[in-house]
């Protein structure tokens, strides 16, 4: 019986010893392997950002720069902006004090160019480029007194800008300059412009007042009458409704 039961406990020994064995070498072999892998997919993974990190920070310093070149140009651009408006108000004011002098004098058939200036514009293009254009057609009367070189200026300025706020005064400038010329036709026609297609520019009661005169020296009475008695009618407290009376009382 003795000998059953040894032979019983060896197996069984043998059994725990089978069931507790370590887990073999290529197991362990595979895992370091994994764990390697994985270290260096991180490492890979670090390399690439910090990469990017450093690539938009290049960027971000490109943009920076960017902005800072176009604030420069924007305030440039604000300087010279101001400085022409600062110079078309110095104009307007002095073509205002010119045609208060124009209107202290005897009333003629207002032929020169400065009895042409009454009234300032009440608008300024925000155009730099529009602005500038204007105001070097308008200094060749008022500083250069080049007044045929002038009329191809305004002409082109409304070739160029045909919208601007300035239309109606570069019409009205033309009609001034070809009546300078003799040139009635062509006046009137400029005239007719401002009259006709500008109901609110602040040039109309004036453009009214030279095409009445310029329809009455050409003979054309009962036209004449018409546009002028109009100016007394719509603009009766303007200078040029007052001129525009004294025009009618000699006709």
């Amino acid at each position: 019986m003795k000998p059953k039961i040894i032979l019983a406990a060896m197996i069984l020994s043998g059994s725990t010893q089978s069931w507790a064995a370590p887990a073999p070498v290529s197991e362990a072999a595979s895992s370091q392997s994994s764990i390697e892998k994985r270290l260096v997919a991180l490492e890979s993974m670090m390399k690439s950002r910090n990469l990017l990190q450093v690539e938009l920070q290049q960027q971000l310093n490109l943009l920076q720069d960017e902005v800072s070149q176009v604030r420069g140009v924007t305030e440039e651009q604000s300087y010279k902006l101001e400085k022409v408006l600062q110079r078309q108000r110095e104009l307007y004011q002095e073509i205002e004090n010119r045609v208060s002098q124009a209107y202290t004098q005897p009333v003629s058939n207002a032929t020169s160019v400065e009895q042409g200036n009454a009234g300032n514009e009440q608008t300024i293009s925000a155009d730099l480029s529009e602005n500038e254009a204007y105001e070097r057609a308008v200094a060749l009367i008022m500083k250069d007194k080049r007044y045929d070189q002038a009329i191809p200026e305004f002409q082109t300025f409304l070739t160029t800008y045909p919208n601007s706020v300035y239309a109606p005064n570069a019409h009205y400038w033309l009609g001034q300059l070809q009546t300078i010329k003799n040139d009635a036709a062509k006046a009137i026609e400029h005239f007719k412009v401002v009259v006709n297609e500008y109901p609110n520019s602040n040039k109309r009661p004036d453009a009214m007042l030279k095409l009445g005169s310029l329809l009455a020296d050409q003979g054309e009475k009962q036209p004449a009458l018409k546009i002028l008695n109009d100016l007394v009618s719509q603009y009766p407290s303007t200078t040029a409704a007052k001129l525009a009376t004294d025009r009618l009382t000699k006709m």
